[in-house]
């Protein structure tokens, strides 16, 4: 599978519209699809930088419901990878993006965890050169 690629990750979210709005407006990912299909859409957003798309999949049933925050169970489970993190923190924070910690440097480079407004923890992450 030489060519293999990871294209999407699903993303399980309470209501479409307003996952939408918080990584277009407030992270400033492109929506790259919004397709009706009766019952549900296929909605998909990417990061300006490139990357896989993140799949917004509104939770169906009381399962998925639970799992909305919660799928990798409470850890960080995406990061969003930046070159300038300074520019990046600032940008979000101003947006209202809420950081759990400061800014620590790694080993493997500069690092901040947040959550989305559904839950999930994430890492802002400027990798070391």
């Amino acid at each position: 599978m030489s060519c293999a690629r990871l294209a999407s990750v699903a993303l399980v979210v309470p209501e479409y519209d307003a996952a939408i709005r918080f990584f277009c407006d407030v992270l400033g990912f492109h929506l790259t699809a919004d397709i009706d299909q009766g019952r549900k859409r296929w909605v998909t957003v990417a990061p300006p930088g490139g990357g896989a798309e993140l799949v917004l999949a509104k939770a169906e049933g009381a399962r998925q419901e639970a799992a909305i925050g919660d799928q990798c169970g409470g850890r960080v489970w995406l990061f969003l990878q930046t070159d300038d993190f300074a520019r990046d923190h600032a940008r979000m924070t101003t947006a209202g993006v809420v950081f759990e910690e400061s800014p620590r440097h790694e080993p493997y480079g500069i690092v901040a965890v947040w959550r989305a407004p559904s839950g999930n923890r994430w890492g802002l992450i400027e990798r070391a050169v």
